[in-house]
């Protein structure tokens, strides 16, 4: 079984930075990849971006060159640095770990939601203009 908590959210005004953090318990972390998440009460969930075994990273159009994703195997933890922060970024946001999977992932299975077998709870982050 595995549980995911995030934390790091809050206001903050727009062109700031927030750091979202997710750790993972149970067992499997290493042999997963892990995704970010987001979703507002207008939209649906979107992806955010993604992180395979071996260290590869994956974005979304919206976010690329502004989030950076990272993870530590060691401390069973996902981050999301997300920089230059504008009020559309506004939403809850999820991270989600993946059943084991190859060492290198693609990015049409990491946005699929469907490739998640966790879920955190959520963080709301909301950028203020």
């Amino acid at each position: 079984q595995v549980e995911l908590v995030e934390s790091g959210g809050g206001l903050v005004q727009a062109g700031g930075s927030l750091r979202l953090s997710c750790v993972a318990s149970g067992r499997g972390f290493s042999e997963a990849a892990m995704g970010w998440f987001r979703q507002t009460p207008e939209q649906e969930r979107e992806f955010v971006a993604g992180i395979d075994r071996s260290g590869g990273t994956f974005y979304s159009a919206s976010v690329k060159g502004r989030f950076a994703i990272s993870r530590d195997n060691a401390k069973n933890t996902v981050s999301l640095q997300m920089n230059s922060l504008r009020p559309d970024d506004t939403a809850v946001y999820y991270c989600a770990q993946t059943r084991r999977t190859a060492y290198f992932a693609t990015m049409h299975y990491l946005e699929d939601q469907r490739s998640y077998v966790a879920w955190g709870q959520g963080t709301q982050v909301t950028v203020s203009s």
